[in-house]
């Protein structure tokens, strides 16, 4: 059986499967639409907030990016990580035992405000729309390839299959249906990785083989990745080259965008007590660290593979040939990423080979001069193809190849599929009810959720032709916008007695000062020859616009602190909700009694 016929039957099985449960579990109300009728169980929950979480950018950008820039970028994984723990312990259960279906319901009712739950709802579509274009830039990707069509084609077939099984579903069919979407990405991503660290250390376990040793050679895997690719110019693979000061920022922003993000929030209101809510963070914690803890192997691994085949007589022999690349079916795997637009190489000085170097360093400069190279001759690899091309690199059965498809392809719907519908909730419950028609009919308020999950999957698939990064770059600014306005709102909402009037001028201040910062720095105001993916250089310090959120959010706080200790003090009510919310009943009496 053909390469093409397995990756339609693996896709297309996995699909069939996620449109059925869509139906056996379609929404019938707006508590099953907006919370999957809080009966979900924590252990379910778990997974399914798992597969909410691993996106795109876990799935198919974060090992490339680790892979090609190394030790610095695993403050992705750090972030990240860190964020769930945040969220398990000061977010999820407050926020369950407060009882509302969305975060901007929590914001306004807490702020006692119309106002800020507005202003709730507009941070919360500009950080989910900017999430989800990373999510469908994903998709392109991936239908782009497995179904050998151009990337344009490939998104608008992802935006299809996410229109089936989420407009209709709502929450309680995206539950179950991502957790059948997680049982396919975790077994597409472990089961090549578990293949390729036995082929290349012996060792069945990745993330064991990261640091044990290279078959071939015998020396450590991670020495002999530092070896050759530093002998072609690039950075030590396991060295820290980046900016401490802008990694940290950068680690933070991810860690409290992912404790704001709302999509991910919004998983535990469908739990049926408070504390399942922490239940659920701890079972989603144990199914991400299943990816995570591999995730640096398949980068390394990757890493090293893909500089031995084009050089695959050493750094210190020939580059591979034109001719090798055209006739030998290791080489199968670029003709087929070729056409997709995302891999392109050109032998620029007409030697018959393609050069792969580091054409930005002084020392390699110098040796190709002396060689007669005309700079890298590898012109093109998208960061995001690395995790998709890893089995074909590797030589790995078609089935695995098939099966990393229906992987890729269930990371980025599971998680668009949440976004899209913490989107449509917002708009419907936050803007059409609690602002335009309060006394509008579930019927009602069920057919305008619809309605704007399908507008929202039309703009995000529009954006997705047309990506500011890579999908973990873009992915990244999210987080930004995330932990600059909607993470200080929820702290200070259950933490502390800040009024109406701070919450929304922190909101507003957080999320306007990193969307200019944001905007200045990647050169997106349409002014002629900045307006690229290229960064401008950061306005403050070394600050780039993926790490500025962490400042967003400082100055969140400190303009909602300084605005709301300059008016009038919270109502009581409200004083006596915080405590309700925070405080478990009962607590006074206990401690009274000792």
């Amino acid at each position: 059986m053909d390469q093409f016929t397995l990756n339609l039957l693996f896709v297309g099985a996995s699909f069939a499967l996620y449109i059925g449960i869509a139906i056996w579990a379609r929404a019938g109300s707006t508590s099953e639409f907006y919370a999957a009728g809080r009966g979900v169980h924590p252990v379910t929950n778990g997974m399914a907030t798992a597969a909410d979480w691993m996106s795109a950018a876990s799935f198919i950008s974060m090992a490339g990016l680790i892979a090609f820039t190394g030790y610095d970028n695993s403050s992705f994984l750090m972030g990240w990580t860190g964020g769930y723990v945040l969220l398990a312990l000061l977010l999820a259960p407050y926020l369950r035992k407060f009882g509302k279906f969305t975060v901007s319901e929590f914001i306004g009712d807490r702020f006692y405000s119309p106002t800020a739950r507005l202003v709730a709802v507009i941070c919360l579509i500009v950080a989910s729309t900017t999430y989800v274009i990373g999510q469908m830039t994903g998709v392109g990707v991936a239908f782009g390839r497995f179904l050998e069509v151009d990337n344009t084609t490939g998104l608008l077939i992802g935006a299809c299959v996410v229109f089936a099984y989420a407009v209709f579903g709502g929450m309680k069919g995206v539950t179950y249906t991502q957790v059948a979407q997680y049982i396919v990405l975790i077994l597409a991503y472990t089961i090549p990785a578990i293949f390729i660290s036995l082929q290349l250390t012996g060792n069945p376990i990745p993330a064991l083989g990261l640091f044990g040793d290279h078959a071939a050679s015998g020396e450590p895997l991670l020495a002999k990745l530092d070896q050759i690719v530093t002998e072609l110019g690039f950075n030590e693979y396991t060295a820290h080259h980046a900016d401490t000061l802008n990694m940290v920022l950068f680690t933070l922003s991810l860690m409290i965008g992912t404790a704001g993000l709302p999509h991910v929030i919004m998983r535990f209101f469908t739990v049926p007590k408070v504390a399942d809510a922490r239940w659920s963070a701890g079972w989603a914690l144990v199914f991400i660290a299943l990816l995570y803890l591999t995730a640096p192997a398949v980068g390394a691994m990757a890493r090293l593979n893909i500089t031995e085949l084009m050089w695959p007589e050493g750094t210190s022999g020939q580059a591979v040939s034109v001719e090798q690349i055209e006739s030998d079916p290791a080489y199968d795997w670029m003709a087929t990423w070729q056409t997709t637009g995302l891999l392109g190489w050109e032998d620029k000085n007409g030697d018959g080979r393609i050069q792969y170097y580091n054409d930005g360093n002084a020392e390699m400069q110098a040796k190709a001069a002396e060689a007669g190279w005309e700079g890298n001759e590898l012109t093109n690899f998208n960061r995001d193809i690395l995790v998709l091309a890893n089995p074909e690199i590797a030589n790995l059965p078609g089935w695995v190849i098939g099966l990393v498809a229906a992987g890729g392809l269930a990371a980025a719907l599971s998680t668009a599929a949440g976004l899209l519908l913490a989107i449509s909730s917002a708009v419907s419950h936050d803007l059409v009810k609690g602002q335009f028609n309060p006394n509008i009919s579930e019927k009602g308020e069920l057919l305008s959720a619809r309605i704007a999950m399908a507008v929202a999957i039309v703009v995000a698939s529009y954006l997705g032709l047309n990506p500011p990064g890579f999908a973990a770059q873009t992915v990244a600014l999210a987080f930004g916008l995330a932990a600059a306005s909607i993470f200080p709102a929820l702290m200070m909402g259950i933490f502390t007695k800040v009024n109406n009037k701070g919450a929304v001028a922190g909101m507003l201040a957080g999320l306007i000062v990193t969307l200019v910062y944001i905007f200045l720095h990647k050169g997106w105001f349409f002014i002629p020859d900045t307006n690229s993916f290229t960064d401008a250089d950061p306005l403050l310090g070394t600050i780039k616009s993926t790490s500025f959120g962490a400042v967003g959010a400082m100055i969140n706080f400190a303009v909602a602190f300084i605005v709301s200790k300059s008016s009038d003090p919270i109502p009581q009510e409200i004083d006596d909700l915080v405590e309700s919310v925070r405080v478990p009943k009962g607590a006074g009496a206990a401690a009274a009694d000792h």
